[in-house]
């Protein structure tokens, strides 16, 4: 039976060193948009918000950002939306949420409403960004190319006036590989607190978890995302939330080694318990959510 499963997952390790490579199968595009739709969505989400989230359509900014640069040195048209009186970004809090590797802007909504509505409506301010590749944005999505659309969008809000201190970034699932790079190696602004939601720890564990063998992740991948080192650099305060039984990212493979490494001096852990990939605010309960992280934003 031992060699029998061996074979069955060299088999599957092969395969996907061929024509299933991380690479391409790491990014979700398939839900393909002509325009974004928000609350009129019509696909399946992780939770729906109810009226009382509402947010005003004056409150909503959809806008492009010029990303250069990228495994092919172009620049691309990367579409963003922020949440609130844009006037206000040279006074406000403002929390960048980078989403994770499913589809769009659309999917994630609920998420930034509910962000939107912490600490009471448009107490902060919140900005959205799909990564080259995703929704209406234009180019190939790459690992180079993801961290330079976040940081093109960090160089809006230091352009409209948000300082360092009152930057909050926000990864969940693939989004936590920018939010940790670029607060660990920050560029156009160095955020003043770090919030991982379901943060994966390396591509080297996604191949090893995956494959059932401890296979170089170079072996089915170029992606080099390793957020268990990048970690180590951060040493702002650092949130971490995880579902307890998490199918995509498990939380002692993934979760747990990120959150040990944090080189920092606070941080907190929230394990949600009964709570897979995608289900942490609604089996947390939103309400829980937002203030746990209203609380984290402030203390």
């Amino acid at each position: 039976m031992k060699k029998y499963s061996f074979v069955l997952n060299l088999i599957l390790v092969l395969s996907l060193s061929s024509c299933l490579r991380l690479d391409s199968n790491f990014y979700n595009l398939s839900d393909k948009i002509t325009e974004y739709k928000w609350d009129n969505y019509p696909g399946n989400v992780d939770f729906k918000l109810d009226a009382s989230y509402h947010i005003e359509d004056s409150m909503m900014h959809l806008f492009t950002l010029d990303s250069k640069g990228g495994d092919d040195k172009k620049s691309y048209k990367i579409y963003a939306l922020y949440i609130g009186e844009l006037k206000n970004i040279a006074t406000d809090t403002v929390i960048l949420y980078c989403h994770g590797n499913k589809w769009h802007m659309d999917f994630y909504w609920q998420r930034a409403k509910l962000l939107a509505n912490v600490g009471g409506k448009h107490r902060y301010g919140v900005l959205m960004l799909d990564y080259r590749g995703y929704g209406l944005s234009e180019g190939p999505p790459s690992e180079e190319g993801l961290y330079n659309d976040v940081d093109a969008a960090m160089a809006w809000l230091k352009q409209n006036g948000l300082s360092n201190d009152r930057f909050i970034m926000y990864g969940f699932s693939l989004g936590t590989a920018p939010a940790t790079e670029l607060t660990g190696n920050p560029r156009s602004l160095t955020p003043h607190k770090l919030i991982l939601e379901a943060p994966l720890a390396s591509i080297d564990v996604m191949s090893a978890d995956g494959a059932g063998l401890n296979v170089p992740g170079s072996y089915i991948s170029n992606l080099k995302i390793d957020n268990a080192e990048e970690i180590k650099k951060v040493k702002q305060d650092l949130m971490w939330i995880h579902g307890v039984n998490d199918l995509f990212l498990s939380i002692e493979t993934h979760g747990e080694v990120v959150f040990k490494n944090h080189g920092g001096t606070y941080k907190e852990a929230h394990r949600i318990k009964g709570a897979d990939h995608g289900e942490v605010p609604a089996t947390w309960g939103v309400k829980d959510y937002a203030e746990a992280v209203r609380k984290f934003i402030v203390r």
